[in-house]
């Protein structure tokens, strides 16, 4: 079991920079694919970006790509989201998760993820 810790949320201007932080303990996550999400509520939770084990390679939803960009610090146990150029639109619940299964941390199934964290709070207001 991997616990999940998210942090670096808060109140950022548009246009703004934010950078959200997913520590993880219990085990090293160095061996697993992680994923970020977002959720508003009423609203579905959605992937937003996801990375592989060893950070070589990422994916960045649509909705984001070109803002946001996700990397990894295997030997910190850490996963970073990295967000600029932020929107009202951007603000949500952020969460990572790890990937359950090898090769499908692109998905955005929620079933395809585990040992999600309790989120950081993201809002975007002037």
């Amino acid at each position: 079991q991997v616990q999940l810790v998210e942090s670096g949320g808060g109140l950022v201007q548009p246009g703004g920079s934010l950078r959200l932080s997913c520590v993880a303990a219990g085990r090293t996550i160095s061996d697993y694919e992680m994923a970020w999400f977002r959720q508003v509520p009423g609203k579905e939770r959605e992937i937003v970006a996801a990375i592989d084990w060893n950070g070589l390679s990422a994916y960045v939803a649509d909705s984001v790509k070109g803002r946001f960009t996700v990397n990894r610090d295997n030997a910190k146990s850490t996963v970073f989201l990295h967000m600029i150029m932020l929107e009202s639109e951007d603000t949500a619940v952020y969460y990572c998760a790890r990937g359950r299964y090898w090769g499908t941390a692109w998905s955005g199934r929620r079933s395809d993820y585990t040992d999600w964290g309790q989120g950081t709070q993201v809002t975007v207001s002037s």
